[in-house]
């Protein structure tokens, strides 16, 4: 529950610090004093959105903090899931600097704003007219009826195999769309898997074929280049080696008596050896290399295949086209085993929405199970609200598919007058009618519900009198069961608070600013005339104050 709530630079509100506690607290004040501006504010560190507009003084930044005691409430996987400390008393803080850049923290923890709503859901209900609307919403309504029925944990483990089952879904059907595309294919997938087959290609084979291509196509004119050389090498009318032979005799003849010609012998002989050796291998070479069309022909032929296919499959080179047959067979085995994967998929899916409909029925039957009883009381509370005649029911359907909520459709169904049946509530009601059934739901509500706080923004609107004395009684009991803070402007409400603020605007300064008093017992019985009264408080309404203050304060 909300123990503290600090305020600062928000709105008309300078600075504010107001400790809260359990039971039903209340908050009254003239029009425009700012009671509103305390809910925008709250609702800063509950998730909602901001800009710089709210702030007071616009060179400095907004600072909402709330302060809440959190135990009892099962949040410790909340903390754990977001890697947040969890204390039994939590700190909620937002900030908006003068930029506009808003920032959120749980216990000094930076967290984003959707943390924060997340944790704001858990832990206060803000009741205004945009939630009376939500009674319309049929999703609001199965919500309803699920906090009475306790289903909580149920639809929480639904949920998560909903979740799963239309993962499932989804791959199923993509399974299956894909497996009736590629059927259409199959044929044309195994004939190019045939050619590619066919073709036996071979890692390397093309670079080893292009360099063989390269040496038949030169063929007659390498052979007659070798033949020049041999000739270069071996002629017998003056070749290299004859003349080398030549030198190696002058050298012998004059290395006794010339200084280094016994070196310039033996490099001789070592270079004779070589270039003789040289010889023999062009020889060899020359008598090797012949022109052989008929085998440049068949190298043509498997690049030209090679090329072809190379083209036909968009890819770079062999190494590449290698890589697409195997695709293309790994392809053409899916497709053929496509229909055992999609069987098997069909049979997952149909054990899971067996088993999803159990859990959806099982759901539906608790919820049907206190149809009734609902029925029954807040068509009594409506009674009690200055509704005599008025008849609540709640109309149950059920979807042929399963759904996020189960199976279930509801609508809540209304009627305020004997001679007319109960219709469609959001046909029927007018926007008081509305508020009472809220307020008749919010109150059976607070003893199932596990949310620590409850917030009303003029609940009581539209109403007076004895009326007025019962919205009061009633708002006081869901008091017990959770805490309530109620702003209002019926003294028959605010008579029944256990505790009571008045907001007051105060023009003291060089500006006008929004405060906020905890009143004593003599500020209250005065604050509770002067919503009998107006303005001017008289004796009567001080004595008429007292006597429902008193009155309240014996039925607590």
């Amino acid at each position: 529950m909300l123990i503290k709530l600090y305020v600062h630079n928000y709105a008309l509100i300078r600075d504010l610090d107001i400790d809260f506690d359990d039971g039903l607290t209340i908050i009254t004040g003239e029009t425009g004093s700012g009671k509103t501006i305390l809910l925008g504010a709250l609702s800063l560190i509950l998730g909602s959105r901001a800009d710089t507009s709210v702030l007071l003084e616009k060179s400095e930044k907004c600072v909402v903090e709330g302060t809440f005691r959190i135990e009892n409430y099962d949040l410790e996987e909340f903390f754990s899931n977001n890697e947040l400390d969890y204390e039994p008393v939590a700190i909620i803080r937002r900030e908006i600097n003068p930029a506009g850049k808003s920032r959120a923290f749980i216990n000094d923890t930076p967290v984003t704003v959707n943390i924060l709503k997340e944790m704001g859901d858990r832990l206060i209900d803000i009741h205004s007219q945009h939630q009376t609307l939500m009674l319309n919403n049929n999703s609001f309504q199965l919500d309803v009826i699920d906090s009475f029925a306790g289903t909580g944990k149920l639809l929480t483990e639904y949920r998560e195999k909903f979740r799963e089952y239309r993962q499932l879904r989804k791959e199923y059907d993509e399974v299956r769309e894909n497996a009736e595309k590629n059927k259409a294919d199959l044929e044309y997938y195994r004939f190019q898997l045939n050619q590619l087959d066919t073709a036996r290609l071979n890692e390397g084979e093309q670079d080893d074929l292009e360099k063989e291509q390269e040496l038949l196509s030169h063929a007659e004119e390498i052979k007659n280049g070798m033949t020049g050389l041999s000739e270069l090498f071996s002629s017998e009318t003056g070749s290299i080696l004859m003349y080398l032979n030549e030198a190696r005799t002058i050298l012998n003849r004059i290395k006794e008596y010339f200084p280094g010609g016994k070196e310039l012998l033996e490099r001789s002989e070592s270079s004779y050896i070589e270039l003789n050796d040289l010889a023999s291998e062009i020889e060899k070479l020359a008598g090797s290399i012949n022109a052989d069309p008929q085998r440049l022909s068949q190298v043509n032929t498997r690049l030209d295949t090679i090329y072809s296919l190379v083209q036909k499959h968009r890819v770079r080179d062999l190494g590449e086209l290698i890589n697409k047959r195997e695709e293309i067979r790994q392809l053409v085995k899916t497709i053929e085993t496509g229909d055992e994967r999609l069987a098997g998929l069909e049979s997952r899916l149909k054990t899971e929405t067996g088993l999803l409909r159990k859990m959806a029925q099982t759901i539906s039957g608790k919820r049907k199970g206190v149809i009734n009883e609902a029925e029954k009381n807040i068509s009594a509370i409506l009674r009690q609200l200055g509704m005599p005649n008025a008849r609540f029911s709640i109309s149950f359907s059920e979807f042929d598919e399963l759904t996020q909520s189960g199976i279930d459709n509801a609508d809540f169904l209304f009627s305020a007058n004997k001679q007319i049946e109960p219709e469609n509530l959001a046909k029927t009601a007018s926007g008081g009618e509305l508020s009472r059934v809220m307020l008749s739901l919010k109150s059976l509500l607070s003893k199932n519900t596990n949310l620590p706080t409850i917030i009303f923004d003029e609940i009581d609107s539209g109403v007076s009198g004895e009326v007025a004395d019962k919205v009061g009684q009633i708002l006081a009991g869901m008091g017990k069961y959770m805490q309530v803070i109620n702003i209002t402007h019926l003294p028959q409400v605010a008579s029944r608070g256990s505790r009571h603020f008045h907001v007051y605007k105060d023009d003291s300064g060089d500006s006008t600013i929004t405060r906020i008093k905890l009143l004593s017992a003599d500020e209250r019985v005065m604050e509770v005339a002067r919503l009998l009264s107006g303005s001017e408080v008289t004796a009567t309404a001080v004595k008429n104050a007292k006597e429902l203050l008193e009155a309240a304060t014996g039925n607590r």
